[in-house]
């Protein structure tokens, strides 16, 4: 819980990934998480954590097909 409210003061940490949706932001926690987010106006998102190699990307790509 701690580790995701600090996005909200470091918001522009880890790596942009555009490529898969506009505005989306990965790191890493603890080298088996992956925290994907990203930043409105006034707050962060958190749209998803995944663990142990999951494939975030298809995940992620397959969410913005359905909307």
């Amino acid at each position: 819980m701690a580790y995701g409210e600090s996005l909200q003061t470091f918001h522009h940490r880890g790596i942009s990934r555009d490529d898969i949706r506009p505005g989306l932001r990965i790191t890493g926690y603890r080298k088996r998480v992956v925290v994907a987010f990203d930043v409105d106006a006034d707050r962060v998102n958190i749209i998803g954590v995944y663990y142990g190699g999951q494939d975030y990307e298809a995940a992620l790509l397959e969410e913005d097909e359905e909307d």
